[in-house]
């Protein structure tokens, strides 16, 4: 069996595919993590407990290179009978920030000692 120039093209396509299919994964888990922690600091609830990729695109980072920059959207609630969408934002494989849009507030309830 002999391999040709096209089997080691073919296979070293499906190797980086790969590679970028395991990386982005590793990437969406890290801005779950981080999202589902901010929303616990925040004390609003984080629905679905999931993130989605809504937009790929290339910005600059504070020393002007251009990386990636993945922006998942997910869903969270205070009151349980709104949803609200927040955003995760995600650079060079990096949590840049969690943003959360004007929501209603609703302030814990008071302890009675």
């Amino acid at each position: 069996m002999s391999l040709d120039l096209t089997d080691i093209g073919l296979v070293t396509a499906v190797v980086v595919i790969a590679a970028l299919f395991w990386r982005s994964h590793g990437i969406r888990e890290r801005a779950l993590i981080h999202t589902r922690r901010f929303c616990q600091r925040e004390e609003v609830e984080f629905l679905d407990d999931t993130v989605g990729l809504e937009k790929l695109t290339l910005e600059k980072d504070r020393h002007g290179k251009r990386r990636i920059t993945r922006i998942y959207r997910f869903e969270f609630t205070v009151t349980g009978g709104e949803r609200y969408p927040g955003h995760t934002y995600v650079q060079g494989g990096l949590v840049q920030r969690v943003e959360l849009p004007p929501h209603r507030y609703t302030p814990p309830p008071e302890r009675v000692h």
